[in-house]
């Protein structure tokens, strides 16, 4: 993550132990498996196992510090690879602010050049390989995300049946994460039949094996039928306690992502970036400011307004877990 379009991230407000910054890779292969290494016998925490990296240096980008780390203990020479996350994790001898990126192009063989075991791991299977870092665990968890997360816009009942087939296309195309999302709907007073549409937007999600969030405009009631709650950002300063099962939330400035993690949230969508027509007059903050914002937020952020298959390599260079959209990821 570079320092010319990435924000700070979360710090300690007085640290009391040394603060520590490291590049992190999640080295990913074409068929989604992930590189794991043992961390050797000389070193603190033996024989437990985290994501390889190490300490960056004065005058060092997070990508180059990333790329000289991965060639002086794997032998590879990375060729691509973005930001993500960046997180604080504090041990009991010092704290950690990890800046997490993906790999995913190197040329070389990974082997363990200073005498640790690696191990290819499938993220979304139990990690049974021994112990794992305590800071290596949030990646893993975040790295199970979808990056594709559709938004419903149905409109009203006479729009339901074409909405559904278009989403099983959707679906069947790989999309894994939806958020069921019907203000216009929900205005016209119809209740019962936008809690039909909610019931059969969420079923035709199970059948597929995706999930499906409610947006928090929609009652409370329904929050936990659905696979977790999407907040906006308003109604995430009126919560008394976390929802349960998967939440995301809406976020537009530095503020709200600051609340998103301090809620507990799994991700936060961030925009808008590009100009869309659901914002007619009212520009984009572009791929610069989005950056700054995501690089400090210390969750998965993905990118929303004006994104599809097209953008998703932009959001991802700069920083974004994906892209979150209506129109486009519904059509393909």
């Amino acid at each position: 993550m570079s320092e010319e379009n990435s924000g700070k991230p979360p710090q300690p407000d007085t640290p009391a132990k040394p603060l520590i910054h490291v590049a992190a890779g999640m080295i990913l292969r074409a068929d989604g498996a992930l590189l794991l290494a043992e961390r050797p016998a000389d070193k603190p925490w033996p024989g437990w196992w985290e994501l390889p990296g190490g300490k960056i240096e004065p005058g060092e980008t997070v990508l180059q510090a990333l790329a000289r780390e991965l060639d002086e203990e794997l032998g590879i020479q990375v060729t691509q690879a973005t930001p993500w996350v960046t997180h604080v994790h504090e041990y009991p001898k010092n704290i950690v602010s990890l800046a997490f990126c993906r790999v995913t192009g190197w040329n070389g063989t990974p082997t363990g050049r200073e005498g640790q075991t690696l191990a290819w791991v499938d993220p979304h299977a139990p990690i049974t390989v021994g112990k794992l870092l305590p800071a290596t665990e949030p990646p893993l968890r975040w790295l199970r995300l979808p990056d594709r997360y559709l938004i419903t816009a149905i409109g009203g009942p006479a729009q339901l049946a074409g909405y559904l087939a278009r989403l099983d296309t959707a679906l069947r195309r790989g999309i894994r994460l939806v958020q069921f999302r019907e203000p216009a709907w929900q205005q016209q007073g119809d209740e019962q039949g936008l809690a039909a549409a909610f019931q059969e937007v969420l079923r035709h999600c199970h059948e597929h094996g995706a999930r499906c969030l409610v947006n928090s405009v929609h009652p409370q009631d329904w929050w936990d039928q659905a696979d977790g709650v999407h907040l906006r950002a308003a109604d995430a300063t009126k919560l008394a306690a976390r929802p349960g099962g998967l939440l995301g939330m809406s976020a537009h400035d530095a503020a709200d992502l600051a609340l998103a993690r301090e809620l507990g949230a799994d991700f936060a969508v961030l925009g808008h970036v590009l100009d869309t027509p659901s914002h007619p007059g009212e520009p984009g903050m572009g791929w610069e400011r989005y950056a700054g914002l995501a690089g400090g937020a210390g969750l998965p952020v993905l990118a929303i307004g004006g994104q599809s298959e097209a953008t998703l390599d932009e959001a991802r260079r700069h920083g974004a877990h994906g892209i979150a959209g209506i129109r486009h990821l519904l059509a393909g």
